[in-house]
C-alpha cells in the first residue's frame, strides 16, 4: 500500500478493451474480487501470497467495457469489519480526515475513490459494507438486488448475504459501472436476468415529483443528533422537489442485527473452513497430526475478529444450539422481510441513515465489537431481505464529515433508487 491513505493493497495496471463505455476510465477493485494473476489476499495473512488463475465475471465485464484496473483496494480481514481495521495489512485512513476510519469493510474502495485515485471502484456488500465506506467517505455506493450482479469469483463470507456493487462519486458514475457488472452468468446460478436490459444511467434523472418516500420511525430514532439533522434536511429537499414523505413502521428491525450476525457467522464458519494451509492458505509448515497443524495454521494467520465469527458461527451451528439460535435467526429474517414487503405496498422507497454515527477515530471502535456490530443497524436488514440500496451523500456534520442518506428499493428496483439519489449526488 504505497499511496498517503493505505487504500492499494496492490497496484497494478490491467488494460481494458480499447473501445467501450468505461474506455478510459479507472478501476480499484476490492481484494477479495479474484484478478487473473494478480494477488487476491482478502486482507490476511492466510492468503498473503495468494495469485488467482482466473477473474470474477464483474473483473472480465469491466475490462470488456474498456476500464482500466488500476489496484486491488484494502478491505477489513474476509470482509469482516466495519473501519478496515480488521486488515492483515494495516488499517485504511479516511481521506476526508485522515485521523478517521473509511468505514468498512470495502473502505479500501471508497477511499480509493474519495481521494480520486481511481474514477470508480468495485466493493462487496454483506451487510453494508459498500453503504458504510461509501457514507463515511462521502462518496455514492450501491448494493444491488440479491441475484443481479454475478459473484463468480468473489472469495465467499455469508454466500446468502453478500452482493458485488459500484462505488462512485457520482450516482450517475456508480449507475454506469452497475450497467457494465449487471446481468445473468453462467457460472453463478443465483443471479437473475432481471437487469440484463436495463439502463440505470439513463434512470439518474432525479425526477422524484410524485414519489412516495417512507421513512422507518426505528431506524432513524437512534441516530445521532447531527446524522438526524443532516439526513432530515435531505428530506426537505425530497418534500421540496415534490416527493411525498412520510413515516412507516418495520417493527422487526430490531431483531435485524441479532439474527444478522448469526446467520453470517454460520455461514463463515462454513465458507472459512477450506482456508486451512493443505486446500488454501499459507501452511504453518507444522509438524504433527493433521488437525494441530490445520489448528496452529489457522491460529497464526487468522486475525481476531474473523476468529471471533468462526467460533461464533461454529457454535450457533453445533448439536443442541441450532434450533435456538440459527433457525430462529431465519425466522427473523422471514419476519424481516415480511414487514419490507408490506412497507413497499404504501411507498416507493425507503429512506434512513445510511450509518447512524459519524465517522469514528483510528482505533476507537476496533476493541469493542459489540460497539461496530450495531453501528450495522440501517444496514443490515436490507441484506437480510435481498434488496436494492444506495447510498449517496445528504450534507455534512458541524465538523464537516460527510453523512450519507440510504435509499432502499423493493427487489429489483434499481432505477426507482437511482433516480431518486439522483436528486442529492
Amino acid at each position: 500500500m504505497a499511496d498517503a491513505h493505505n487504500a492499494f493493497v496492490t497496484r497494478v495496471k490491467i488494460e481494458g478493451a480499447a473501445e467501450g463505455p468505461l474506455s478510459g476510465a479507472t478501476v480499484a477493485v476490492k481484494d477479495n474480487i479474484s484478478t487473473e494473476g494478480v494477488r487476491t489476499t482478502c486482507g490476511s495473512e492466510m492468503l498473503a501470497d495468494y495469485v488467482p488463475p482466473y477473474d470474477a465475471t464483474v473483473v472480465s465485464r469491466l475490462t470488456d467495457a474498456g476500464a482500466t484496473i488500476v489496484g486491488k483496494t484494502n478491505m477489513d480481514e474476509f470482509g469482516m469489519g466495519t473501519t478496515t481495521e480488521t486488515s492483515a495489512f494495516g488499517a485504511t485512513a479516511n481521506p476526508v480526515d485522515e485521523e478517521r476510519v473509511p468505514g468498512g469493510s470495502s473502505g479500501g474502495s471508497a477511499a480509493a475513490v474519495a481521494a480520486g485515485e481511481a474514477d470508480y471502484a468495485l466493493g462487496s456488500d454483506t451487510g453494508g459494507s459498500v453503504r458504510c465506506p461509501a457514507a463515511f467517505c462521502g462518496v455514492v455506493g450501491i448494493k444491488p438486488t440479491y441475484g443481479l450482479v454475478s459473484r463468480y469469483g468473489l472469495v465467499a463470507y455469508a454466500n446468502s448475504l453478500e452482493q458485488i456493487g459500484p462505488l462512485a462519486p457520482t450516482v450517475e458514475g456508480a449507475a454506469e459501472l452497475l450497467d457494465v457488472i449487471a446481468g445473468p452468468d453462467e457460472h453463478d446460478a443465483t443471479t437473475h436476468n432481471a437487469g440484463a436490459s436495463s439502463d440505470y444511467a439513463a434512470a439518474a434523472t432525479g425526477d422524484v415529483d410524485g414519489l412516495t418516500i417512507g421513512v422507518p420511525t426505528e431506524l432513524v430514532e437512534g441516530a445521532d443528533d447531527e446524522v438526524r439533522r443532516v439526513f432530515e434536511g435531505a428530506l426537505d429537499a425530497y418534500r421540496d422537489a415534490g416527493a411525498e414523505v412520510e413515516d412507516v413502521s418495520l417493527p422487526s428491525v430490531e431483531y435485524g442485527v441479532a439474527a444478522y450476525y448469526v446467520i453470517a457467522m454460520s455461514e463463515a464458519s462454513s465458507n472459512l473452513a477450506r482456508f486451512d494451509g493443505v486446500r488454501y492458505g499459507e501452511s504453518g509448515g507444522f509438524e504433527g497430526n493433521w488437525n494441530e497443524s490445520f489448528a496452529e495454521t489457522r491460529a497464526e494467520t487468522l486475525g481476531d475478529e474473523v476468529k471471533r465469527r468462526i467460533l461464533l458461527g461454529t457454535y450457533a451451528l453445533s448439536a443442541g444450539y441450532h434450533n435456538k439460535y440459527y433457525k430462529q435467526a431465519q425466522e427473523a429474517r422471514a419476519w424481516v422481510r415480511q414487514d419490507f414487503e408490506e412497507a413497499f405496498a404504501d411507498v416507493d422507497v425507503l429512506a434512513t441513515p445510511t450509518m447512524p454515527v459519524l465517522p469514528p477515530k483510528l482505533g476507537e471502535s476496533v476493541d469493542d465489537p459489540l460497539q461496530m456490530y450495531l453501528m450495522d443497524a440501517n444496514t443490515v436488514p436490507v441484506n437480510l431481505a435481498n434488496l436494492p440500496a444506495i447510498s449517496v451523500p445528504a450534507g455534512e456534520s458541524d465538523e464537516g464529515l460527510p453523512v450519507g442518506l440510504q435509499l432502499v428499493g423493493p427487489k429489483f428496483g434499481e432505477e426507482t433508487i437511482i433516480d431518486a439519489a439522483a436528486l442529492l449526488g
